[in-house]
């Protein structure tokens, strides 16, 4: 029933978004794996969760690219860095990826500099050698901002999966922030299930750019007549883990009734597919009730999360450890459909 979705692959026991998170998101029993793409200089997609780079790669290190460190502004905020745009694939391929959260995760971090960055291909490759079906959740990173530089963000995806003979394979999913982006690769034909992803406050980039200040807010797209719409040209929305829980009780994992959500019932009720993000088990991204000790780090009563969040009857769930949600899921009863 609900999928488990390896966020950024198994973000939670490697540095994210390398071949080793991805490799191991699959031996760990995911269903479906979510990249994050963005794309370089020459119009090579890339996986990183932003363009910018220099905390979870080891470019701030490389005196070769100093001279690539800039400031921009992106989808309406100020960030120094080094951005992938900037880059050759052969320029940024040299990189090596690190751990995001060191301290957090310092289990993960010791395999620092282990891998390089990937393209998308090169996911769309491990993900063809798996020994089983496992689908791609491929999440479109600023789009409007990448059009207005020169990179038409959904033809390089409709060709990327083009050549790879993705395009159209039951196994796709794409998401976004902003629709637009959605809606030019239902018109070039891309396939897949469409996936709008939405923030519990703020508007999508497009919006902002398209209508400035009175721009629609995610909220606003949540009512019964906005779901509606979007189920004519969308498969779902993808909300964060607050929204999805907004009013819910915890239940107890030996409790076996369902937890209501008010979105997960209304999108159901409009013909959308509802996912969630994201599953982390530490103390740190818990709901204050299920922390365990003074650390952080350490893993709270995930458990008690995580069987609640899937007793909603949501149709799918991103996960840092996607291992420690596939047991979730044996809990509840549930499996992939």
């Amino acid at each position: 029933m609900t999928r488990v979705i390896a966020h950024r692959g198994a973000s939670g026991h490697r540095p994210e978004h390398s071949r080793s998170a991805y490799e191991l998101a699959v031996e760990l029993g995911a269903d479906a794996i979510e990249p994050d793409l963005v794309p370089t200089k020459d119009g090579v997609l890339v996986l990183r969760h932003e363009n910018e780079v220099s905390g979870t790669t080891d470019v701030a290190h490389r005196p070769e690219f100093a001279h690539l460190r800039t400031t921009k502004t992106v989808d309406g905020q100020s960030v120094t860095g080094w951005f992938t745009e900037d880059f050759t694939w052969d320029e940024l391929r040299t990189l090596r990826v690190r751990e995001r959260l060191p301290q957090l995760r310092p289990a993960s971090a010791a395999h620092d500099g282990e891998d390089g960055v990937l393209r998308l291909e090169d996911l769309l490759g491990i993900l063809d050698a798996a020994p089983r079906p496992v689908g791609l959740v491929a999440e479109v990173k600023h789009a409007h901002h990448f059009e207005q530089a020169g990179f038409p963000m959904a033809q390089l995806l409709d060709d990327a999966l083009g050549a790879a003979g993705w395009r159209g394979d039951d196994r796709l999913t794409i998401e976004s922030f902003e629709k637009t982006v959605l809606r030019q690769l239902g018109s070039l034909g891309t396939g897949g299930r469409l996936v709008y992803l939405q923030e519990a406050r703020g508007s999508a980039a497009d919006e902002v750019a398209a209508h400035g200040s009175v721009a629609p807010s995610w909220a606003s797209e949540r009512t019964d007549a906005a779901l509606a719409g979007f189920a004519a040209e969308f498969h779902g929305i993808s909300v964060d883990l607050k929204t999805l829980m907004a009013g819910a009780d915890s239940v107890a994992i030996e409790d076996p009734r369902p937890v209501r959500s008010v979105i997960v019932e209304r999108a159901h009720a409009a013909g959308l597919a509802v996912y969630t993000w994201t599953l982390r088990p530490e103390n740190r991204f818990l709901p204050a009730p299920l922390r365990r000790g003074g650390d952080v780090a350490a893993h709270g009563d995930w458990e008690r999360w995580f069987t609640s969040v899937l007793r909603t009857g949501v149709d799918g769930v991103f996960a840092d450890h996607p291992d420690l949600a596939v047991r979730a899921r044996s809990l509840v009863g549930g499996a992939a459909a």
